[in-house]
């Protein structure tokens, strides 16, 4: 007996069983998306529980003179930090703090690639060219703040220097205005911008209270430039030092440490045509406060370090005549002249062609005209605000920050949980 079911019962029947197949199908879609929520929900945890408070990042040991007193001073709040350093030899990592945890991460790429996957609230650095080069924004890291590692202006960094990260910690209102102008320029949302001042002057400041310089009978001069073409060793190199050497003085040669790399020829040669004497001293000291201290004069170029001497110690300087090619810098794109070279003209006296064949009557006339003049009071009080106070307010705001920050998140935290 064949069974029969007419068109109306088995159209009926066909509907049923595709209704009901549908339905296993929804539920184990909905099943899967569960298990990948509730996979992503525990990732999403798992990643909040390991997330790094705050982490310090220094692309060199040199700048440990910064980063040093700010360590001190969470250490001293109790608060929980990770410096990371891409030298091996960094002074930090023979640290002993109990809440700051000091490794090096690797060198060159191997360092930025581990930056690039951070997990973190925080992130302090002074390396510039943050999301423009080798160093990206990791997504895990909710907010990157930078400080500045020199006195001066901060378009002197390569071009976008600045432009991606979320804070500046500034040290002079002429920064802000600079800031601001290329954020207008490149229609950039606003930076938050906090006024705190320079860590490394303020520890050099309390150094140079209490440093007693040796006695001595004669004049010591710093000849401190930077690299590159334009730097005073590779324009002038054997004729300026000729001439130092007449004068009798004790001189000081520090070439910039890029120097041995970029301008490896030029120091190879002076360095061999000039070995120390009782009376000439190549330095390559980490640490510059010694040979600052017992100058009495510096012959630079564009060195950021003709600030530190000047502000710290109201000593004079002597600068190269103008080469200097704003072409590479963020300075580019803003009219004038920077800070750095309009206070120079202020502070020091020229050295050029013309007078280099008087350099002692020109080293002479700048020590003695540095005690007349105001002029580098007025510098140290538009470059360097908050004197003394400066790793204070670095933390405050960075702790404060953490809490703003866990607060924004916390929200979310609980939309996890439910």
């Amino acid at each position: 007996m064949i069974l029969y079911i007419d068109p109306g019962t088995g159209s009926m029947l066909f509907t049923i069983v595709i209704s009901a197949i549908s339905a296993v199908v929804y539920l184990i879609r909905i099943l899967i998306i569960k298990a990948k929520n509730m996979a992503g929900i525990k990732s999403q945890n798992e990643r909040n529980a390991k997330k790094i408070p705050i982490v310090i990042f220094s692309d060199s040991k040199r700048y440990w003179s910064t980063f040093r007193p700010v360590c001190e001073e969470l250490e001293k709040r109790g608060q929980k930090a990770v410096y990371m350093t891409a030298s091996p030899d960094d002074p930090a990592l023979e640290s002993k703090f109990e809440n700051i945890k000091c490794e090096f991460i690797g060198e060159g790429n191997k360092a930025f690639a581990k930056m690039n996957m951070l997990n973190a609230g925080i992130v302090l650095s002074t390396t510039p060219s943050l999301d423009v080069f080798q160093w990206k924004r990791s997504k895990t890291v909710d907010y990157y703040v930078h400080v500045l590692h020199t006195s001066g202006d901060i378009t002197l960094y390569r071009l976008y220097g600045v432009d991606y990260y979320d804070a500046l910690l500034l040290s002079g209102e002429f920064q802000e205005k600079q800031v601001r102008e290329l954020e207008k320029q490149r229609n950039l949302p606003a930076k938050e911008i906090k006024m705190v001042g320079l860590p490394y002057l303020d520890t050099m400041l309390e150094q140079a209270r209490n440093y007693e310089k040796p006695e001595t009978d004669t004049t010591t001069v710093l000849l401190s430039p930077t690299w590159g073409n334009n730097s005073l060793l590779v324009k002038y190199g054997e004729k300026l030092i000729d001439r130092l050497v007449e004068t009798g003085y004790d001189i000081i040669i520090r070439p910039h440490p890029q120097s041995f790399t970029a301008d490896k020829e030029t120091i190879d040669r002076l360095m061999e045509k000039y070995p120390e004497t009782d009376r000439l001293h190549w330095n390559r000291d980490n640490n510059n406060f010694e040979v600052l201290a017992r100058s009495d004069i510096m012959i630079t170029d564009y060195s950021g370090i003709m600030y530190d001497f000047t502000l710290i110690f109201n000593k004079p300087v002597i600068y190269t005549e103008a080469g200097f090619k704003k072409d590479p810098y963020d300075c580019w794109c803003i009219e004038g002249d920077t800070w750095m070279l309009s206070t120079i003209k202020k502070i020091g006296k020229e050295l050029n062609n013309d007078n280099i064949s008087q350099i002692k009557e020109l080293i002479d006339s700048s020590i003695k005209a540095s005690k007349e003049t105001t002029s580098i009071e007025e510098a140290r009080n538009e470059t360097w605000c908050n004197v003394g106070e400066s790793s204070k307010l670095i933390a405050d705001y960075l702790i404060d920050k953490l809490a703003e920050l866990e607060s924004k998140n916390e929200p979310e935290k609980k939309e996890e949980k439910a």
